[in-house]
């Protein structure tokens, strides 16, 4: 299949976007940047770690898109006394015949709502890596394979330390996206007011179905992606590993470890997806560099340098996106 023909397809086929988008702007006002990310974890098949303060619509967004797919959904509040059979479920004791018998806890859901992650301990964190990475669970003997599409949506806040468990690097690097969810302008918070403050419920259309979804993650893996933007893609992930090579010797010292082979195979997924977004069948720079932070800010670790003189990974990021060459 040719370009041309990728694009045409892509173009009949994502006519529902709109809809989305229409029926999602009913009750979220602003916040496309988190929408529009949580679409490409979505069709891209990614896991995503949104962050930011409480009261930014985190938690709605994902009901409201959960809505609008028409799928099974589970919102799970994690908190320090949480277990892993209040996640994954247990094995319950018949007595009349003497046997166990699975009972399915809420991650047997197409879609999960892990509302502040960091406040649950590393044994309720290691039973949501299984599900993340293997799509199946383990109850006793058995393992128990989830329902496509499963994703895993994921809050945490930044402002408050007390009885948090830090997310373990590589749970943290399961998630294709970690967004920065920020507060919005006057105006929007001008239209909430005036949306929100008489508390009237306002209802969205179901508009796609799972199936849709994975129709959707199979048209996503045939959007075109050129070998100069794999070898773009593999520039940048290789400058956060051995910036020297890149003329970045400035950052050197701010970085301890670099982006794992994961960011590279995520930055091009969910560029693809990006493109979708935009209803193209082709992945350009500008794809690459509109979603690079989201997938490159949690999966470089800094140095205690880098901390001292207040250099965040976003601000590596962008160092490196402006030194590398554009195809």
């Amino acid at each position: 299949m040719n370009i041309q023909e990728i694009n045409q397809k892509v173009i009949e086929k994502t006519e529902f976007l709109h809809s989305i988008f229409e029926e999602i702007s009913k009750v979220i006002v602003g916040q496309e940047y988190m929408i529009r990310r949580l679409l490409i974890g979505l069709f891209a098949d990614g896991h995503v770690l949104l962050e930011g303060v409480p009261g930014l619509a985190k938690t709605l967004s994902v009901s409201i898109l959960a809505d609008i797919i028409n799928v099974k959904f589970n919102r799970i509040q994690f908190t320090p006394d949480l277990l892993p059979a209040d996640l994954i479920g247990t094995l319950i004791f018949n007595q009349k015949e003497g046997t166990f018998t699975p009972k399915m806890g809420p991650i047997f859901s197409n879609i999960i709502l892990a509302d502040e992650i960091n406040r649950a301990p590393s044994k309720v964190q290691s039973a949501l890596l299984e599900a993340m990475q293997e799509r199946q669970v383990t109850i006793g003997d058995a393992s128990y394979k989830l329902e496509e599409p499963f994703l895993v949506l994921a809050t945490q806040n930044p402002i408050e330390q007390e009885g948090t468990y830090p997310l373990p690097e590589a749970q943290v690097d399961r998630f294709m996206l970690k967004l920065k969810v920020d507060y919005p302008d006057k105006e929007e918070e001008r239209e909430i007011i005036n949306r929100m403050a008489d508390n009237k419920p306002i209802t969205v259309k179901k508009i796609i179905k799972p199936k849709d979804v994975l129709a959707t993650r199979v048209l996503v893996n045939d959007i075109y992606v050129d070998e100069k933007i794999k070898e773009y893609v593999l520039n940048i992930v290789f400058a956060t590993r051995n910036p020297e090579e890149y003329h970045l010797k400035d950052i050197a010292d701010f970085i301890e470890y670099g982006a794992s082979p994961r960011a590279s195979i995520y930055l091009v997924r969910a560029a693809k997806a990006n493109a979708l977004l935009n209803q193209r069948g082709y992945v350009s720079p500008e794809d690459i560099k509109e979603i690079g932070k989201d997938v490159l800010r949690h999966r470089i670790i800094l140095t205690y340098e880098a901390e001292a003189e207040y250099i965040s990974s976003e601000d590596i990021v962008d160092r490196i996106f402006d030194e590398i060459e554009i195809p």
